[in-house]
């Protein structure tokens, strides 16, 4: 257990760490006069798409569904209710939160120089809390 835990979180720090090169890759292929705004995306990535993650995402991949009809989305564990009891569980949210906003930074190089703050941000929030679900 102790092993397996060690390694979820070595894993996902290595994931979550991937942010900072992503941020060193995009600053470095874009005009001088963008790289601050880059570098706000990728900020806005990581902390808006965790809080997106910790208040719907992970509730609609992973709540149960037992007691309810619908077998699509989840619908228990919203703000993380019940997990802090289970270690396995809580690990597994950090894994996969890591994975989630890695997608949007991965998108956000893509976008670079051609969307403005707001619509990145409302991207952003679209991504982690409904599309990677």
């Amino acid at each position: 257990e102790s092993l397996d835990t060690i390694w979820m979180l070595l894993a996902s720090m290595l994931v979550f760490f991937m942010h900072s090169g992503f941020s060193l890759l995009e600053s470095g292929t874009v005009r001088f006069k963008n790289t601050q705004n880059i570098l706000a995306k990728n900020l806005i990535v990581v902390t808006v798409g965790f809080l997106c993650w910790y208040v719907i995402g992970y509730p609609l991949a992973f709540g149960a569904t037992e007691k309810t009809l619908n077998k699509f989305a989840g619908g228990t564990g919203f703000f993380m209710q019940g997990l802090w009891e289970n270690k396995d569980a809580l690990r597994f949210w950090f894994f996969q939160g890591a994975f989630c906003a890695t997608g949007a930074t991965i998108v956000s190089g893509a976008m670079a120089e051609r969307t403005q703050l707001k619509g990145f941000g409302t991207f952003t929030v679209l991504l982690t809390s409904v599309i990677y679900p």
